[in-house]
């Protein structure tokens, strides 16, 4: 079964009947009243569907993942392979080195043939695989297909990973961010370089909200907290603070968030500028949704995913990306790992032929 009229889910709201999309830059304002579900690139386009109807549910029934029909598992190709991928390590430890930057990440795409078949993929059915097999705090899914006439739109995730959360208080407006640096199987394995990756960009997060909040008031709640997740442990920090209310007030909010703290720091590096000129030289097709953002906006509160763990499909193909943040201390070989470790079990989850939620796939 599809979803003609389109669907969306995240943290606790279901939608279905897209009735519009707008650019987010070019109308942030049109976000201030009413529920959208939004979806931004890591490239910068970002835009935002409102649906006919929402609701606060749970998402997708778990007997809704066996209607999924996904590549086979040795159908999948990466962009880049382990020689590339290795490769592109040792080119940012050279600008390390050089003191051009101090960290960025570098990610691959996988990509597998799904042809449509006169019909668009089931989105609702392959989140509830997900969400059976590897549920994630921040799992979303939106799909808005061609045939609405509408900007169309096809992203599943399952997010680990905090980019905004934007909540009224009674002193203002409050913002929080929480970055993941640092992958492991168990806590064992989390290294000096995880924990000195966190807490750089933890760095580079706070700054980017001292961009939009007021004086004193960004602060970091949290540093190096262990969360669990099938399969993996990361460690995650938090940071919060108060929109000035010149920019809260001014119906320019999510443009000037945007501005100010996208692309997210976790999956770009840091100074961010200079990451983000080296994630152009080396890799070698865009990211997409992956590592951008995807959530909702209600009545100017908001939830927002990074957009990691994500797939997103386009043109008869099935695509999921998976990287890592290179510093100085980056073992290549190591690295590449790291991207197979985040990859091997969502991907095995997205194959037609693997049914064992524990199973993984070679990436």
């Amino acid at each position: 079964m599809t979803h003609d009229t389109g669907w969306a889910s995240f943290a606790g709201r279901v939608a279905s009947g897209a009735v519009e999309c707008v650019d987010v830059r070019a109308e942030p304002g049109r976000l201030a009243t009413g529920t959208w579900f939004v979806v931004a690139d890591f490239e910068g386009r970002a835009r935002a569907w409102r649906f006919a109807q929402v609701a606060d549910a749970v998402g997708p029934a778990q007997e809704d993942g066996d209607r999924w029909g996904g590549p086979a598992p040795g159908d999948w190709a990466t962009s880049m392979d382990r020689a590339a991928y290795e490769a592109s390590v040792r080119r940012v430890r050279d600008h390390v080195r050089e003191g051009d930057v101090y960290q960025a990440n570098i990610c691959r795409v996988l990509s597998a043939p799904l042809p449509a078949d006169g019909q668009e993929p089931d989105a609702r059915a392959l989140a509830a695989r997900l969400a059976a097999g590897n549920p994630a705090p921040h799992a979303a899914a939106v799909h808005v297909p061609a045939s609405t006439g509408l900007d169309p739109v096809w992203v599943v995730s399952a997010s680990p990973e905090l980019y905004l959360a934007v909540r009224r208080g009674p002193d203002g407006t409050v913002v929080e961010s929480g970055p993941i640096k640092g992958t492991a199987r168990t806590p064992d394995g989390l290294t000096e370089k995880d924990r000195a990756e966190n807490v750089m960009i933890t760095d580079l997060v706070r700054n980017d909200l001292q961009t939009v909040c007021r004086p004193g008031t960004v602060a970091v709640t949290s540093l190096l907290a262990v969360e669990e997740h099938p399969g993996l442990v990361h460690l995650v920090s938090r940071v919060r603070g108060t929109v000035r209310d010149d920019v809260a007030r001014s119906g320019e909010l999510w443009r000037l968030l945007l501005e100010g703290t996208f692309p997210p720091g976790s999956v770009s590096g840091a100074p961010k500028s200079s990451a983000l000129r080296l994630i152009r030289e080396l890799e070698p097709v865009p990211r997409g949704p992956y590592c951008g953002a995807v959530g909702w906006v209600d009545d100017g509160e908001a939830s927002l995913a990074v957009g990691i763990r994500t797939f997103w499909w386009a043109d008869g193909v099935l695509r999921f990306g998976t990287g890592a943040g290179i510093t100085w201390g980056s073992d290549p070989t190591a690295e590449w790992h790291e991207t197979e470790l985040k990859a091997e079990r969502l991907v095995g989850l997205a194959s037609t032929a693997v049914s064992d939620p524990t199973a993984t796939v070679e990436v």
